[in-house]
């Protein structure tokens, strides 16, 4: 079995730190964290009833709010607190009943304060539901 680095394991105990005190993902939104690595983060969130909006396809809040959750997972994966300065999303397919939409969030740029994180949004068939952009901005603290 491969040893894991030290910031992997940091990044790990970021994302079970942030997870435990993250109720709006946990409790509102039935959100999972699958990992939380350096600069990257996967979630999972199963399209409820309580997700649907008046044509029957997830809102698109909802599948913002997994976007901007992965987000921030990825880019406070360094331990040092960032929030988020400007976000974008394209959707590109409805999410529907009972799929199972897992959103996967990636470092592309990390220099001084400021971050780009680009976030994949696909449903349980590997079809791109959304795509998201943010970038983050770090302020003072640490999370662990």
């Amino acid at each position: 079995m491969a040893a894991t680095s030290p910031a992997t394991e940091l990044a790990a105990q970021v994302g079970a730190a942030m997870f435990a005190a993250d109720r709006a993902s946990r409790e509102t939104m039935g959100m999972e964290l699958v990992n939380c690595t350096p600069g990257c983060a996967t979630m999972r969130m199963q399209v409820r009833e309580q997700h649907l909006n008046g044509l029957r396809i997830c809102h698109g809040g909802f599948i913002f709010t997994l976007a901007d959750s992965t987000f921030a997972f990825a880019c406070n994966s360094h331990n040092k607190v960032a929030v988020a300065a400007g976000a974008s999303i394209e959707f590109l397919k409805p999410g529907q009943l009972g799929d199972v939409l897992t959103c996967v969030g990636q470092e592309q740029s990390l220099s001084g304060r400021h971050g780009i994180y680009d976030v994949k949004v696909s449903n349980q068939h590997g079809e791109v539901v959304a795509m998201f952009r943010g970038k983050s901005a770090q302020i003072a603290g640490t999370l662990v």
